[in-house]
């Protein structure tokens, strides 16, 4: 797999495919309409409304460009991984030494949903976990070249 390829779960990709529709064609319709009324008002130098418009323009084509990209370069994963940790899985994670749980979802940061913070499989500490069930203690090097465990405490 390419390292600029995205892996999304299907419910992923079908949101960010209808995101990026809307984006194309709604979207930029209604901002062409909110350009185009502030320009009537006047002195376009003095005038926030257009100001306003050109900037959230501006914001909708970068994440338009950002969709296309993903959706251009994307992999579906099957998020059923009964009980081994997989992208789409969410993981529950103590490390060595502490009482606290975390609980992350292992994937693309498109993903995200709930409260649940990401955790990208291509992390160290992802890239770790892949493959491991609940119970399993694993062991993974920091940026900084530290060595840590991360008991799995449970795979969703």
């Amino acid at each position: 797999m390419p390292p600029d390829t995205t892996q999304l779960s299907q419910a992923a990709y079908d949101r960010l495919k209808a995101e990026y529709d809307d984006l194309t064609t709604r979207g930029r319709i209604d901002i062409a309409r909110k350009i185009e009324t502030a320009r009537e008002l006047g002195d376009l130098s003095e005038n926030g409304d257009y100001h306003a418009a050109k900037e959230e323009q501006g914001k909708m084509q970068g994440r338009i460009l950002h969709l296309q990209a993903i959706l251009e370069n994307h992999e579906i994963v099957d998020t059923a991984s009964g009980g081994t940790v997989a992208p789409g899985s969410i993981v529950t994670i103590r490390y060595e030494g502490d009482d606290d749980t975390e609980r992350y979802l292992l994937g693309s940061i498109e993903e995200r949903h709930d409260d649940l913070d990401v955790m990208s499989p291509g992390s160290p500490l992802g890239e770790a976990l892949v493959g491991h069930v609940a119970g399993d203690v694993v062991s993974y090097e920091t940026p900084t070249g530290a060595t840590l465990n991360v008991e799995l405490v449970a795979v969703e």
